[in-house]
């Protein structure tokens, strides 16, 4: 599948967590430790037929980038 999201970052689903119509998906990101949490519906995780420990690719799609400092 090719895409025109440009910002497609690797990794392995460490954790599932399900609601009654909603999902968290923890990804841990290859090479360097980071995890990546996405919301997406129950019926989501089913239909990808997402498991602990498969391999996935987040994609982020953001129209604004945000930089805070102290």
């Amino acid at each position: 599948m090719r895409l025109s999201t440009r910002n497609q970052l690797t990794g392995t689903i460490t954790d599932i967590a399900l609601g009654s119509v909603m999902a968290s998906v923890k990804v841990e990101l290859d090479g360097g430790g980071q995890v990546v949490t996405a919301s997406i519906t129950k019926e989501a995780v089913k239909e990808l037929q997402l498991e602990v420990g498969s391999a996935a690719t987040v994609l982020v799609k953001s129209t604004e980038v945000m930089i805070g400092v102290e």
